[in-house]
């Protein structure tokens, strides 16, 4: 196999299809696709013309994409469509497709990446965003992915903890963004839960519905974010929270706690609140124990440090926010958010500019520039 020919083609592969139509990271993709057939088959059968091979075969997986993409969409807006509480009354080839991607022959990790990217239609970028990696480190799992399963029949599911990460990070990208992602996560892990009678399948659906009963209390007409101190929550959907509490319920009285469930308590407790001022902020730090003991992620470490500020005072929040990676997500905004409760409007300020220029997405990188202008306000009037 001449490796240097593959790689001094690609560039010209990928023109070709981005002339044809196609985005430049949906040709990538293709191309990338096409390479591993060209591994897998040119030692026995070399074309004659590679080039001219290549591009069928990376135009004929771009529209094979295209098309998978399309059919994902319309089964999405056919899901969203629909009212999200109601038990699942089939199971479509979509979830067969997140259980077939979880391959024993991956790790959980490339696992998830390629899931993601196949079947969830998530961009490398976002993927790359939930897991704290570059996007080139990402790329290359994500292809590792590919390779290992090309050839490989896809008949051997892999397991259910890996799907569940898998439909967490799809409805997580969907809570921060595009509603269809979040209804389709929720209609898959409904189907899930009803299969596997498992209390972290239980625990995940839980969460999903206790956070997408926020959703249209968490933004204004104009499309700022409302931080959930500050929500109506009147516009909380009760249905929902009541759902999502007995699901939760039910799973912690299987007495076998897992992260999802942990954070479904987490969420359960904010809905249970009839005012911010009425929290029980005390529960959440233990229930961040609990899923610092389960998990030791350094996002929950982060949240863990932001709910002792508001259990045991600011500059408790501020302590355990030192003893974290200045590099994590959101931890200048948290830093902000303390800073500014214990009375210090200058560092917070500051805190909350920098909180902007590193946001991941537009409504939040908004809020956060707000936040600043508005100390930066009040410190010259």
């Amino acid at each position: 196999m001449d490796e240097a020919l593959l790689r001094s083609l690609t560039p010209t592969v990928i023109a070709v299809l981005v002339r044809r139509g196609a985005d430049f990271a949906a040709a990538e993709d293709a191309v990338q696709d096409a390479l591993i057939e060209a591994v897998r088959t040119w030692p026995r059968d070399r074309p004659h013309d590679p080039q001219g091979w290549l591009i069928t075969v990376a135009w004929r997986k771009f529209l094979d994409a295209a098309r998978a993409e399309a059919s994902r969409r319309r089964r999405e807006e056919s899901a969203h469509a629909e009212t999200v509480p109601g038990p699942a009354v089939a199971v479509d080839d979509t979830l067969q497709l997140y259980f077939l991607c979880a391959h024993p022959s991956l790790s959980p990790a490339s696992a998830v990446a390629l899931t993601l990217r196949a079947v969830g239609g998530l961009t490398t970028r976002q993927i790359a965003q939930a897991y704290l990696v570059p996007e080139a480190t990402m790329a290359q799992r994500i292809s590792r992915a590919k390779r290992t399963v090309a050839g490989v029949r896809l008949n051997r599911p892999g397991d259910l903890a890996t799907v569940l990460r898998v439909l967490y990070l799809v409805f997580n990208e969907g809570y921060s963004g595009e509603v269809d992602l979040a209804a389709e996560a929720i209609r898959l892990a409904r189907q899930v839960a009803a299969l596997s009678r498992h209390e972290e399948a239980a625990g995940l659906l839980a969460l999903m519905l206790l956070h997408h009963a926020r959703r249209p209390a968490r933004t204004r007409p104009d499309g700022s974010l409302v931080p959930l101190a500050e929500q109506d929550r009147g516009r909380w959907d009760t249905r929902l929270i009541a759902e999502g509490v007995d699901v939760l319920q039910a799973a912690l009285a299987r007495d076998r706690l897992g992260e999802f469930q942990a954070q479904a308590a987490v969420a359960a407790l904010h809905a249970d609140a009839r005012t911010a001022a009425e929290t029980d902020w005390v529960q959440i730090v233990e229930w961040y124990d609990e899923l610092l003991r389960l998990t030791g992620s350094p996002v929950a470490r982060l949240n863990r440090a932001v709910a002792v500020g508001e259990a045991d005072g600011p500059r408790a929040g501020l302590a355990a926010l030192a003893a974290l990676d200045p590099a994590l997500p959101r931890y200048a905004a948290a830093e902000a958010y303390l800073h500014e409760r214990d009375g210090d409007p200058v560092t917070a300020a500051r805190r909350y500019a920098d909180a902007a220029r590193a946001a991941s997405n537009l409504a939040e990188r908004d809020h956060l520039t707000r936040q600043a202008a508005r100390l930066n306000a009040q410190l010259r009037d």
